[in-house]
């Protein structure tokens, strides 16, 4: 009788400036997040990664770890409603990237800055990550341009990229945004990616009032804004724990 569950070492933990589920983009590469994979033990040796900085991209193996349904067996689902249908049509579970899977693993290409060793750590930098701050890592591989990218595929429903909102300032987000930058609690680089985030159109599919505020935590600060047809108008920028 074949056995049904399959153990994996997990090989590290990411950091990401997500540090919270809602604001991640749904796929990799729409953010130009900078984030790290800090190696375990005995995975977190040097020589493990000679010759991958030939490579310009990597392939990152991951768990879905914070996900609401523990059991996949009990409560699997064969059909899920995509965002990218508007959270109305269902599909197969198999046809989708959904989080709720048999077996909660995730993939993601990502963009390689370099592997290097801070203190006792040995770090995987990259650019592009869709991954929440704590995710485990089950393997790294190197993106095979021959191989991987197939300029012929179909993508079905999600054949073009996301269409981006424009993001509009408050005067008063604006003033709060200006002080952070002047007093070196907030970076250009930071704020940009904020705006990339929201520009997404992170709220639920289902939702549709213009009127709510949403709160999405980046990196070390918290912004609230609204989301409109065609536009986000961002009302407030702060640091987190900040009253």
């Amino acid at each position: 009788m074949m056995n049904n569950v399959l153990l994996l070492p997990v090989i590290g933990y990411m950091h990401s400036p997500f540090i919270e589920k809602f604001g991640i983009p749904r796929q990799p590469n729409l953010v130009n997040s900078i984030s790290y994979v800090v190696m375990n033990p005995p995975y977190d040796d040097l020589s493990a990664f000679i010759g991958i900085e030939q490579f310009s991209h990597i392939w990152l193996l991951w768990q879905f770890h914070d996900n609401k349904r523990k059991n996949h067996d009990k409560d699997f689902q064969p059909l899920i409603r995509p965002p990218r249908l508007g959270g109305n049509q269902k599909i197969g579970i198999f046809a989708s990237r959904s989080m709720y899977r048999p077996a909660p693993v995730g993939l993601s290409v990502v963009q390689l800055i370099e592997v290097k060793r801070v203190g006792k750590e040995t770090r995987v930098y990259v650019k592009g990550s869709d991954l929440l701050n704590g995710t485990p890592i089950i393997d790294i591989k190197p993106y095979l341009v021959y191989g991987d990218a197939v300029a012929e595929a179909k993508s079905g429903y999600a054949q073009e990229a996301p269409l981006l909102l424009a993001v509009l300032w408050q005067e008063n987000a604006r003033e709060q945004q200006q002080r952070l930058l002047d007093t070196g609690h907030l970076t250009p680089a930071i704020l940009s990616e904020i705006e990339q985030v929201v520009a997404l159109n992170p709220k639920p599919a289902y939702q549709t009032d213009e009127s709510k505020i949403y709160g999405l935590s980046y990196a070390h600060v918290n912004v609230k804004f609204r989301i409109f047809t065609d536009h986000v108008e961002m009302i407030s920028i702060e640091l987190i724990g900040a009253s």
